[in-house]
């Protein structure tokens, strides 16, 4: 549809978001939308964490202080 990107396009595009967005914004967007593809994997995948995992905020009621 659009062929293929070449260096001088992904530069021009590289230099539009740092315009856009700042330099010093740019690796907080980047850890976000990793983390957004990470969970979105997991839950496409059926593997939800928040399921495994035990809950440990609960006190357990044999110990004692």
């Amino acid at each position: 549809m659009f062929g293929s990107l070449g260096p001088q396009e992904l530069l021009i595009i590289l230099l539009i978001v740092i315009i856009i967005f700042g330099a010093k914004k740019l690796p907080e967007l980047g850890k976000s939308l990793g983390e957004g593809i990470k969970n979105f994997k997991g839950s496409v995948s059926g593997k939800d964490k928040d399921h495994d995992k035990k809950d440990d905020s609960k006190p357990n009621p044999t110990a004692k202080d």
